[in-house]
């Protein structure tokens, strides 16, 4: 069997799931059987392949999370190397009398080539890297698992309400969502895996020295005492076995050591770790100029020598220029990429033309120059992106397609202030600090935030701009943090839902039945314009969408005002028809899944008075009495704020005759109040009243 069928073999093995039981009766075994000194070459040679290969995977790792079986793979290396430790004692022990090659070349090598067969020499070396091993890159480690894991863990609700901010955002998709959701946990039990992994190596470094001293103290025992050795020959062959043993152990082990220290000290960025360290080195063409600068000087010194110093200021100083030179290649690359404009013409020579009437923006984004690199994907903005995943979120909830929104910097504004237009109208506007994040109270947080205090332009809650540095602390308090793109999208997000049926016009509902028309030609056909102008068509989705009733099922939407419009053209009556048919869309928004609806009712004498008043003022309300409309609103909004209180959702079930009035009359009120027609409530549906509001 040639090479390349066992190396098929072997990797067919490890895939099929055989691979880790292979492994562990191997150790097994070594611990167990007695092992020759040619197959101790062997093991040890792959022990130290195996940690390269280990250290060399870590440092080519994107991400931590890249190599999330990191922490398995230390444990079955260590107590592979302690098996192996085993073996080579036991052959040792059993043939150390027959010379240094008694436990194989490998062995030999490391106490003759690497200490020079000076077993004082190997002692020394062998203690140096068990000190460093042990007190400084294992302790080291293992204190940086053990505060990751447990700020990773304290993180962990903070981390997952962010990621449901940019859920609603519109920043991320269900599936998106749930992968960041997954990654958050294998983050945590990553950092937790790694923190008892950590203890493996520090007892296998303790277990080394252990391990040395048996070694030493029974072989001169088994030499003299068994074999007749003289101590002077007993202590040279014993020392040397037990030294090489040591050293051809403890490197591997060093290498394992140093590979956990990098894994959890590494940032969670993508990139390996080489071209992070180069690329933020380099990233200032000062800092190399300096250190060249510096080495140069203290090579002119009395008595140093000056070509090491020479020779690394050069170096220095030579990567310094490759780093101007690259910054002075990338701007004049930016600044060619630029637009090239026509021949100036002067404004007054210029005759005017409908291009000097800018048309309105049906959604725009003004932002402050200190804004700018939020926007530019060259200076690795990602406000663009995110606005575009809530231009498709919103459109696949509303139903129909949002306008793109336009993005333009404005001088007016301050450096750190953005405003939102609608329209051509301001509807929003606050002040960011690009440099920082914005931690939110949620409403139940543990502990106060360094920082600026401000209120969250999206909902008005209470918010910090915290520095970036405190994300993972803010969060183990229960903050929710977002960066600064996040907060203008969950702004522009809120803003757009709450306008939306400003922003559908004409094209887009004649859009809308172009669609419809593909599967269902005809029913637009019969709708219209023979039955409905468009213009009324339009009016009815205005006002559904007004009311937070999503236009989706434009096929249910369409019959209903088929079937209505022949009897009425009053966009009010059509609305009160459609909201009947998506009576069991509308209860699950609000609802969900729940049996029993909780509603709170008028007492039909109020009722009553409100029908004869409209009927007699208009359904603009003016034949309502002020003081009773004042009474009212006071008593739906104690009721709204009781049910806020214990957890539930206020829904007012009235008439139809009065509930568009009541609609647009709590439509502006401090808590939210959806306000119901009895002929909306599915059959299947049981009501449950829970307040009954009288004058």
């Amino acid at each position: 069997m040639d090479a390349s069928a066992i190396r098929a073999n072997i990797t067919g093995a490890l895939r099929n799931g055989v691979g880790a039981p292979v492994i562990l009766v191997l150790i097994l075994s070594l611990v167990i059987v007695p092992m020759p000194p040619m197959a101790l070459d062997l093991f040890f040679t792959f022990n130290i392949a195996i940690s390269l290969s280990v250290l060399m995977v870590v440092i080519y790792s994107p991400r931590p999370m890249d190599f999330s079986a990191f922490p398995s793979v230390l444990l079955i290396t260590t107590l592979f190397r302690l098996g192996l430790n085993i073996a080579s004692t036991r052959v040792i022990l059993l043939e150390g009398q027959n010379g240094t090659q008694a436990a194989g070349k490998v062995i030999d090598a490391f106490g003759d080539f690497v200490i020079g067969g000076n077993y004082a020499v190997g002692i020394i070396i062998f203690s140096i890297l068990v000190i460093i091993n042990f007190m400084v890159v294992t302790k080291g480690a293992g204190r940086v698992s053990e505060v990751t894991a447990r700020f990773t863990l304290d993180a962990m609700p903070g981390k997952q309400m962010a990621i449901d901010a940019d859920l609603n955002a519109g920043m991320l998709t269900q599936e998106e969502a749930r992968e960041r959701r997954e990654e958050v946990v294998s983050e945590a039990d990553f950092y937790g895996s790694m923190d008892g992994a950590s203890k493996f190596v520090r007892g296998d470094a303790v277990a080394g020295i252990i391990i040395l001293f048996l070694n030493l103290i029974g072989g001169l025992i088994i030499g003299v005492g068994q074999h007749d050795l003289t101590f002077a020959v007993a202590v040279e062959y014993y020392t040397l076995l037990t030294i090489g043993d040591g050293l051809v152990a403890q490197i591997p082990s060093l290498l394992l050591s140093v590979a956990a220290a990098i894994m959890v000290t590494r940032v969670s960025k993508q990139g390996d770790m080489g071209g992070q360290v180069v690329a933020q080195i380099s990233r200032d063409p000062r800092a190399l100029g300096v250190t060249a600068g510096v080495i140069g000087a203290m090579g002119l010194a009395p008595g140093m020598p000056v070509l090491p110093f020479f020779f690394l200021a050069g170096l220095a100083g030579f990567a310094a220029f490759k780093a101007v030179k690259k910054q002075q290649i990338q701007a004049s690359t930016d600044l060619a990429a630029l637009p090239q404009g026509e021949e100036a013409v002067s404004p007054e020579m210029r005759e005017l033309s409908w291009d000097d009437v800018p048309p309105v923006d049906i959604v725009g984004l003004e932002v402050g120059y200190r804004l700018i690199p939020l926007v530019d994907k060259n200076q690795g903005g990602q406000l663009m992106q995110r606005i575009k995943g809530v231009r498709k979120k919103i459109s696949q909830e509303v139903g129909f397609l949002i306008q793109p929104v336009h993005i333009r910097d404005n001088l007016d504004l301050s450096p750190n202030a953005y405003r939102i237009t609608i329209l051509g109208v301001p509807s929003g506007e606050a002040e960011i600090y690009p440099d920082k994040e914005l931690a939110i109270n949620p409403g139940r947080v543990f502990g106060d935030l360094q920082g600026v205090k401000t209120i969250d332009p999206a909902f008005g809650l209470e918010a910090t701009w915290i520095p970036a540095d405190q994300r993972d602390h803010a969060q183990t308090l229960g903050y929710t943090v977002v960066d600064p793109s996040t907060v203008i999208a969950t702004h522009l997000s809120q803003l757009i839902q709450s306008h939306a049926h400003e922003l559908l016009g004409h094209e887009e509902v004649q859009q809308l039945l172009d669609m419809l028309s593909k599967s269902a030609p005809k029913l637009v056909e019969n709708l219209t314009p023979g039955i409905l102008p468009i213009g009324t068509v339009l009016k009815v989705l205005q006002n559904l969408l007004e009311e937070e009733v999503p236009i989706r099922d434009m096929r249910s939407i369409a019959e209903t005002m088929a079937e209505l419009g022949t009897k009425s053209q009053d966009p009010g009556v059509l609305t009160e028809g459609v909201r009947v048919t998506l009576g069991r869309s509308i209860i699950q928004n609000i609802y969900g899944m729940a049996p029993e609806l909780s509603v709170v009712t008028l007492e039909p004498n109020l009722e009553q008075i409100l029908h004869q008043s409209l009927q007699a003022g208009g359904e603009d309300g003016g034949g309502i009495e002020p003081g009773l409309a004042e009474r009212l609103l006071t008593s739906l909004q104690q009721t709204a704020e009781q049910q806020e209180i214990a957890g539930d959702v206020t829904v007012l079930l009235v008439t139809t005759q009065v509930r568009r009035w009541l609609a647009r009359f709590v439509k502006h009120t401090a808590h939210q109040i959806h306000v119901l027609a009895y002929n909306e409530i599915p059959e299947s549906k049981k009501i449950k009243v829970v307040a009954n509001i009288g004058q």
